[in-house]
């Protein structure tokens, strides 16, 4: 008696368990498109978060900019 593995059956039945769960994958992707209000609320936070600290990093931009032209400013009263 030939085992499963050995019969022209076996490669066939996995082929179309293989397509069947590819193609029921592709079904449950699609059906995520459509964001819940939770995650909606999740996202616009997200956005909250990452312009604030944009905002931060500007900030301190800024103010290591007007740190280093005060620091020019006092270098040249200095020198003169």
């Amino acid at each position: 008696m030939k085992s499963m593995s050995e019969s022209k059956s076996f490669p066939m039945i996995c082929r179309a368990l293989l397509i069947m769960f590819a193609f029921a994958g592709v079904g449950l992707l699609a059906a995520c498109d459509n964001d819940g209000p939770a995650e909606e609320m999740g996202e616009k936070i997200d956005n909250t978060v990452e312009d604030a600290g944009d905002a931060i990093d500007d900030a301190a931009d800024d103010a290591g900019d007007a740190i280093e032209d005060s620091a020019d400013e006092v270098e040249d009263a200095t020198d003169k």
